[in-house]
């Protein structure tokens, strides 16, 4: 696949909820993650530690209230995409989630994921 099939494909999961399957089919064994400064693990490396950190993350949640992606934009082997949720967490209360995606894609699978957005204060 090519990085706009690859986007395309991302979206497509993520938008039916499917995104434990986005990683299992897109994402490099190699791949690395990166969170904000200061969050706990905000670089980890390899489809495994990728695959724990979702598996917190929806574990986390208390309840799923929405969300969205926007369609990606391409530019040679990269592509973003402009995530949305609403979210009750654990302990936490419902917060909305709104981030930055970027993404790079080398031999047709996701190599590398990066996420901006604002740190709660």
């Amino acid at each position: 696949m090519n990085t706009q099939q690859v986007a395309d494909r991302l979206v497509e999961l993520c938008r039916i909820g499917e995104n434990m399957q986005a990683i299992n089919e897109l994402y490099a064994n190699n791949v690395v993650s990166k969170e904000m400064p200061g969050v706990p693990n905000s670089v980890i490396s390899g489809k495994d530690a990728v695959t724990k950190k979702s598996e917190d993350w929806y574990a986390s949640v208390e309840e799923f209230h929405g969300g969205e992606i926007s369609d990606p934009i391409v530019a040679e082997d990269h592509f973003s995409c402009k995530m949305k949720m609403d979210c009750t967490f654990k302990g936490q209360g419902r917060m909305q989630i709104e981030e930055l995606a970027v993404y790079q894609v080398n031999n047709g699978k996701i190599t590398e994921e990066q996420f901006f957005y604002t740190m709660p204060a």
